[in-house]
């Protein structure tokens, strides 16, 4: 007499497996209604290992561009599905992530960043979207409730000195920064003033003035890492004078970078990065690229 089949349930697969084939598919299928199958497949899909980091850089709003503020206008179901998608996985997550990564192209508002701030008190790395919806009171907000936050990467900004004091007065471990616009002497100087112990800055593919760049390397005393690659790198001479973009750094400059543990540099005509920095006048337009251009950089840990 043959045996009988044993049929198991697929309740009864073990959480370890679950896991496992969870950490294989993408946020949109994990937030699509996996863990509502049973209670054993929404155990799985809450594990920790799962939400170390929330990936979004996969998602962009479904926007156009508009000529008064914020200047670009975000359809309702691509508002709809950000906010779906933020609610499942900070529901999943129960404040394990760490690592919250949005999209430059992501138009995120005040309601979903602080949404966000009150269900991940851990973060410790933040990769910012596009400012043009947040306002100064949301960002201020979810700044105060990441006590831990050491790494940020964000989008330029017109006056950073609020924000930076954001920062300077709640996040005691920030040590790694990461710009993605102009950077002036007002910048430098906000810097030195509300995070003197910064220990690695990103500028690649933006406007550098070389008083700027100078004070960096003087003013920041606990600086390691620099990359200025594929910047402009501009002398700011008096007014009405022309101004004078820098072909090369010289020795002098060189010199004050040597002391750093990484000073990376490229200003080479034949480099592919630079010509595109110069193309787009030192404030890169990312979605005239290949997708996903936007997250290099020199500095491994700065790359997403």
């Amino acid at each position: 007499m043959e045996e009988e089949a044993i049929i198991r349930k697929w309740e009864d697969l073990d959480i370890d497996v679950l896991v496992k084939i969870y950490q294989k598919i993408d946020i949109f299928d994990l937030t699509s209604g996996v863990a509502e199958i049973c209670k054993t497949w929404h155990h799985a899909a809450c594990d920790p290992m799962l939400w170390h980091t929330l990936d979004l850089s996969v998602m962009s709003s479904n926007y156009i561009r508009t000529p008064l503020e914020p200047y670009v206008y975000v359809d309702g179901p691509s508002d709809e599905k950000l906010t779906k998608i933020l609610k499942i996985s900070l529901n999943l997550s129960r404040g394990s992530i760490k690592t919250l990564i949005f999209n430059i192209n992501l138009y995120v508002h005040d309601e979903q960043l602080t949404y966000t701030a009150e269900r991940c008190p851990n973060l410790k790395r933040l990769v910012l979207p596009a400012w043009n919806r947040i306002k100064k009171t949301g960002i201020c907000k979810a700044i105060k409730m990441w006590k831990d936050l050491e790494s940020l990467t964000m989008p330029s900004i017109e006056t950073p000195l609020y924000f930076m004091e954001e920062v300077s007065k709640n996040c005691k471990n920030f040590s790694e920064l990461k710009i993605m616009g102009p950077c002036d002497i007002f910048l430098v100087n906000t810097l030195i003033r509300c995070v003197p112990n910064l220990k690695v800055l990103s500028l690649r593919c933006s406007v550098v003035y070389l008083d700027a760049l100078i004070l960096i390397l003087d003013g920041l005393k606990k600086l390691n890492v620099l990359n200025i690659s594929h910047c402009i790198i501009v002398d700011a001479p008096p007014p009405d004078a022309t101004i004078k973009v820098v072909t090369k750094l010289d020795d002098s400059v060189l010199e004050k970078g040597s002391r750093l543990s990484e000073f990376l540099t490229c200003m080479d005509d034949e480099c592919i990065m630079c010509q595109r920095t110069r193309a787009d006048e030192g404030l890169l337009r990312w979605y005239r690229y290949e997708q996903g251009l936007w997250k290099q950089d020199e500095v491994k840990s700065l790359a997403v």
